[in-house]
């Protein structure tokens, strides 16, 4: 037996996604666009050597991509749980490294407010995920 969410669940997840997908471009478009800035508000310090800007260009040029991935599931919460997986593991692991950073000071504290809306949002994926299953609905699909 196969049961839907409610109206208002996929309404709530819709927002959900759509504002996650938000969050990724609020630090995607300034990470592609001004690396060098957001690399020295995040650690405090700045970043000169431009094979490193490049690697960390590359590395908010795929924040983007999970913003355009979220827009997705914005637009078919049901259909799209891969890359919601996806996108959590990534936020988890990015979280969980930034605070160990952050622990070891090498990050300023601009990092509390990345990790905080990080691990929320992971929360609100698993969330999202027990719904998906009490409804009858694939985790994966």
């Amino acid at each position: 037996m196969t049961t839907t969410l409610t109206r208002r669940e996929l309404s709530f997840f819709r927002a959900l996604f759509l504002i996650s997908a938000l969050w990724n471009f609020a630090g995607a478009f300034p990470g592609i666009f001004d690396s060098a800035g957001m690399f020295e508000r995040e650690f405090g310090h700045a970043l000169v050597d431009p094979v490193m800007i490049a690697v960390y260009r590359g590395a908010w040029a795929t924040a983007f991509l999970y913003g355009l991935g979220f827009l997705m599931v914005a637009y078919n919460p049901v259909r799209h749980t891969g890359i919601v997986l996806m996108g959590g593991v990534g936020k988890a692991l990015f979280a969980l490294n930034l605070l160990v950073m952050y622990l070891n000071g090498w990050t300023s504290d601009f990092a509390i407010v990345v990790i905080a809306g990080d691990a929320i949002f992971v929360v609100l994926f698993v969330v999202y995920f027990l719904r998906l299953r009490k409804n009858g609905h694939a985790l994966i699909s």
